[in-house]
């Protein structure tokens, strides 16, 4: 059983997912709240194995919210789940500890995968997100001296997840199983943030 908060200050969209998640075999969600304040204050206490994080919510943003829980709870799996894309933000996540990024326009079995991925040790990102974060690389290239590059093989998957394949399309095209698949992904991402916490985030912050 996956245990699951929300943190959203929509209410009806945050019910909804709530009950959605319910009913969903092999999931349930423990607790669900409207800000960044209330959630700060009861999930380290709650330890949900995922958690999924709007980012503008009112008071503390929710990238705020993940840096302070990830202090307080490293091992606290956070998916952000917003409908904002734009490249600052996506670094601005990654580099606050999220583990994934998913946009709300995503289909609810598509929001279970992303929990079951990020819960197996993965990093799931909508197609279009995995696509920006493709571009970064290729626009920013190595980023500063003795920083950790990306290998051929990781370079390969990022190139079948930008082309909007999932992680088994991507496995099968590759000859890898998923669950070697789930290791490269979350090396990636562990490389992403070293890069997002010193110049990658300067350069598209500041864009």
């Amino acid at each position: 059983m996956i245990s699951v908060s929300i943190v959203d200050d929509e209410d009806g969209l945050r019910q909804s997912i709530a009950g959605f998640i319910n009913g969903a075999p092999g999931f349930k969600c423990i607790s669900a709240y409207a800000t960044a304040e209330a959630a700060l204050q009861n999930l380290p206490k709650e330890r949900p194995d995922v958690v999924l994080m709007d980012i503008h919510l009112t008071g503390t943003s929710g990238i705020e919210c993940a840096e302070k829980l990830k202090l307080v709870a490293p091992g606290m799996q956070i998916v952000m789940f917003t409908v904002y894309e734009d490249t600052a933000q996506i670094f601005q996540a990654l580099s606050a500890g999220a583990s994934g990024y998913l946009l709300k326009r995503s289909t609810p079995d598509k929001l279970l995968q992303a929990i079951r991925d990020v819960h197996a040790g993965g990093s799931p990102m909508s197609s279009s997100v995995a696509r920006k974060v493709v571009a970064s690389f290729r626009k920013s290239g190595p980023l500063g001296g003795g920083g950790e590059h990306l290998s051929v093989r990781e370079q390969s998957i990022l190139e079948c997840l930008s082309t909007g394949l999932t992680y088994q399309q991507t496995a099968d095209q590759l000859a890898i199983s998923i669950g070697t698949l789930r290791t490269h992904i979350r090396r990636i991402y562990e490389k992403l943030h070293v890069h997002a916490r010193t110049a990658a985030v300067a350069k598209y912050v500041g864009s």
